[in-house]
């Protein structure tokens, strides 16, 4: 959906733009980075939101209604609102592609622009690139222990409002779901809808098998039955298996059943054997139920029977970690044609930033092929055979390589304000996704205690943080 959300913003964005102005400092060129922090078990992220953020770029502009609006704040000059009237983005945006496994503190997405631009256009891409990330994020990990295609996102009635139903199912799929109950969605973005029917169908009918029949009668070639309004094993899965017998002497071939409910491990195991002795042995047993990744590793540890899982609630609204908290630092201002790096302080040592404009490159070992390490660099700094890695805290560590190659991860997405990058399809952008998280190994990607993957940071940027930190040139 294009729509203009360019007054969704911080009152504060607005005041500091009014604020710049004022000051004569608003055409100053700066750099800001979006990145995320770990947070518990969070080591890793899966980039999503770039169609919506770029649709955002390119339709910012302050309509007649927006200006008196900021008029009638009395808070803005004259001076601010004519040149809200004539503003868009003229700036450079790089961003690592949609589907890129990233890391904590490395930037997602770099904004160099005229201050008063890269300023205001903070809260709307951290907005967006927040939300998809983090459910993309969540889905990845479901599906990467449920088993690739074995999960469809069902969670829209759970989701807070429209549009966190909508891009949170367009962001599902770039994590590694193969469907969608969200109609709006499937329209939107070319996803498969997916779905049967619900219990108040089978409540609807006199009687279950009754229930089942008819559903039958209009869906014979699809016909996936949910068998758990009454009793599963008594009553559920035997008029099921009747209903599949009929259709199977019709010449149809019945999808299977859903179980919503109970214990998922010992209903799917039973339910296995029983579709299996009436002979319906690639009948599909599809689960339910607040899911999770954790309750899906669990299940497949008690050898449950289930080959596909429908998740709504806990893969919607990421239940258990409901923010991804991206945060967007300015790192430098650009004075005739200087750069001068800005770096935020704290006392909390992971709320320290990178300062300078940057880039990243992900090394890969060249035996294997697969990833080693993340490099967190300065822009034009000059990496050369062979490359020493060394971790910020501990520089005492290190790694050299001879034998790797090397991929720089921001990509130009916007050159002087136009648009230079070939928006993928999320058909593309899921399965970049599912090729990028094959390049590392299981353990930087189990739940519980990963490894974690390596982001260093380059002499040049070690030696520029180090300088800033006591007190040189800030």
């Amino acid at each position: 959906m294009s729509r203009n959300l360019t007054l969704l913003t911080d009152y504060y964005q607005l005041t500091m733009m009014n604020g710049y102005i004022e000051n004569g400092i608003e055409d100053e060129i700066a750099v800001f980075d979006m990145f995320f922090r770990q947070k518990g078990q969070l080591t890793y992220a899966i980039a999503a939101g770039h169609q919506q953020a770029i649709e955002y770029i390119q339709n910012l502009h302050f309509t007649d209604e927006d200006i008196e609006y900021l008029r009638s704040c009395k808070v803005f000059s004259e001076k601010f609102l004519d040149y809200c009237r004539n503003f868009k983005f003229t700036g450079d945006i790089y961003a690592v592609r949609e589907g890129e496994p990233v890391f904590p503190m490395e930037p997602i997405l770099t904004v160099r622009a005229p201050l008063i631009q890269a300023q205001f256009v903070e809260t709307a891409l951290l907005n967006i690139i927040n939300h998809q990330t983090l459910i993309a994020t969540k889905s990845s990990r479901m599906n990467m222990v449920a088993g690739e295609g074995k999960i469809v996102e069902f969670g829209l009635r759970r989701a807070q409002g429209p549009d966190a139903g909508i891009y949170g199912s367009r962001a599902s799929i770039i994590g590694g779901c193969n469907g969608t109950s969200n109609v709006l969605a499937a329209q939107m973005f070319g996803i498969k809808a997916k779905g049967t029917h619900s219990h108040s169908w089978v409540l609807s009918f006199p009687s279950e098998l009754e229930a089942f029949e008819a559903f039958a009668r209009v869906y014979p070639d699809s016909c996936l039955l949910l068998v758990d309004t009454y009793d599963t094993l008594k009553s559920g899965i035997p008029n099921a298996i009747k209903v599949f017998k009929k259709l199977r002497a019709e010449g149809h071939k019945p999808v299977g059943i859903r179980l919503d409910s109970g214990d998922l491990a010992y209903l799917s195991k039973k339910a296995r054997v029983m579709l299996d002795e009436a002979g319906f042995t690639d009948a599909v047993i599809f689960g339910g139920n607040d899911i999770d990744e954790y309750l899906i590793n669990s299940l497949n540890a008690q050898g449950a029977k289930i080959d596909c899982y429908g998740i709504g609630t806990k893969l919607i609204t990421s239940e258990d970690m409901p923010s991804l908290g991206g945060v967007y630092k300015l790192a430098a201002i650009e004075k005739d044609g200087k750069i001068i790096p800005r770096i935020k302080i704290s006392n909390s040592i992971e709320k320290i930033t990178n300062p300078g404009f940057k880039t990243v490159y992900r090394i890969f070992d060249k035996k294997t092929g697969m990833a080693f390490a993340d490099l967190i660099a300065l822009r034009g700094e000059e990496i050369g055979k062979p490359l020493t890695l060394t971790h910020e805290t501990e520089r005492w560590k290190s790694t050299t390589l001879d034998d790797y190659d090397i991929r720089e991860l921001l990509v130009p997405i916007f050159k002087d304000g136009k648009l230079v990058y070939d928006i993928p399809t999320l058909e593309e952008s899921a399965a970049y996704c599912k090729k990028q998280l094959g390049l590392f190994w299981d353990e930087y990607k189990r739940l519980v205690n990963p490894h974690v993957h390596k982001v260093d940071l380059s002499d040049g940027l070690y030696a520029l943080k180090q300088s800033l930190l006591h007190g040189e040139n800030r």
